[in-house]
């Protein structure tokens, strides 16, 4: 194969300076919601004492979760030899390291105390799983940096297969690792399944294409190269078996707590009489982010719109997704004494009610708007990008 021609991101002036500037605004928004709710407490949110990961953890673990997906791209070309991806390889690596960099950030502020980061990196609790993220994160860093190296580097350049192995197999521990946070949760009915690591892998590879196609796509209306349908042909369909991947893990959840009777309650409240749960489920998750997806990737009459649409519903249908199970999973009552019925003035046994705030969902798309931001960054700066993509269809 020919050598890769590879250039920065060279937009119109005016046009980037727009993009950049708005979503610049968003960031200081973003970062005047988290001063707002550092100063006063999270009694500004709509979080309690119950229901303790609000909106912005929605978009962190997106954010996250989606970063491992963005990877995608870059494996596909240096672990499966498919030479077809490799010049969009570097962009997956710098979409990778970007969305992840968006999610802890907005993790980091949500807790409280940003301050004291360093407090909880040097005394590591080494029997928490929240102890072990802290070490994939950071890993993750590391190895999708070298990899990113060695593809920009051309001197370097036999070490890329060697380094995106590692990357791919560093990808799939840390989405089990995320997964695995509410996995190992065993007072929460809703989380505690071992199904919960596989699920997030699949998650991941869904959300982290459908980001890196529409991240591909508003770069060629920056300056970048334009992208064939012929391309985004193939991602879409591609995309199409990893929504319809998710959708079986979804339904294999669902189904083994419904097995159990003791899962029965739990059921009927997140997919019947949940309130707002079933609609994010039904209408959100699996129509929007799921059956519609399917039917215009993998429909016989496909266009680059449609696909690209497609994409746009898996975002959203995510969110929803993530939504759901953060946030319906918290709600449910707790199980402290298995067996027993728990009556108390706190509100024991109770179904939490929990709605976000602004400066929540502010704090979030923050998040979003600095992936973007290390992006576009990364783009100008770096030889990212290819010149064409013609003769890599």
């Amino acid at each position: 194969m020919a050598a890769i021609a590879t250039a920065t991101l060279v937009s119109p002036p005016r046009r980037l300076q727009t993009v950049a500037a708005a979503l610049a605004m968003v960031i200081v928004i973003a970062l005047a919601s988290a001063l707002y709710m550092e100063e006063n407490g999270h009694w500004v949110t709509g979080m309690t004492n119950y229901v303790v990961w609000g909106l912005p953890h929605v978009f962190a673990i997106f954010l996250i979760v989606a970063a491992s997906g963005a990877l995608n791209v870059a494996s596909i070309a240096s672990v499966f030899g498919r030479t077809t991806y490799k010049p969009l390889a570097p962009l997956s690596g710098l979409l990778a390291i970007a969305l992840l960099a968006g999610g802890l950030s907005v993790l980091v502020l949500d807790l409280g105390r940003p301050d004291r980061l360093l407090v909880a990196m040097l005394n590591q609790n080494l029997s928490s799983i929240f102890a072990w993220n802290i070490f994939l994160y950071s890993g993750f860093f590391a190895v999708v940096g070298v990899y990113l190296w060695t593809m920009l580097a051309k001197r370097y350049s036999r070490f890329t297969t060697a380094a995106g192995t590692a990357a791919f197999v560093w990808r799939l521990v840390l989405t089990t690792g995320t997964g695995s946070i509410f996995g190992f949760l065993v007072a929460r009915d809703a989380f505690h399944s071992a199904i919960m690591a596989p699920l997030f892998i699949a998650m991941s590879l869904a959300y982290g294409l459908a980001v890196f196609l529409l991240v591909l796509v508003a770069l060629s209306k920056l300056g970048g190269p334009d992208v064939p349908a012929e391309l985004i042909g193939r991602l879409g369909k591609l995309l199409g078996i990893l929504v319809a991947a998710q959708l079986y893990f979804v339904a294999v959840f669902h189904l083994t707590n419904l097995y159990a009777a003791k899962g029965i309650a739990l059921e009927r409240y997140l997919l019947l009489e949940g309130g707002i749960y079933p609609w994010l489920f039904w209408v959100g998750q699996v129509i929007l982010g799921g059956v519609l997806p399917l039917v215009l990737c993998l429909g016989r009459r496909t266009t680059s719109a449609s696909l690209l649409l497609a994409a746009a519903l898996v975002v959203l249908g995510g969110l929803a997704q993530v939504y759901f199970i953060v946030i319906g999973g918290q709600s449910y009552p707790m199980s402290v004494l298995p067996d027993w019925v728990l009556h108390s003035s706190f509100g024991d046994g109770e179904i939490s009610r929990y709605v976000p705030t602004l400066p929540e969902g502010l704090l979030g798309l923050g998040g979003m708007a600095l992936a973007l931001v290390l992006v576009l960054v990364g783009c100008s700066v770096l030889r990212i990008l290819p010149t064409s993509l013609e003769h890599h269809k």
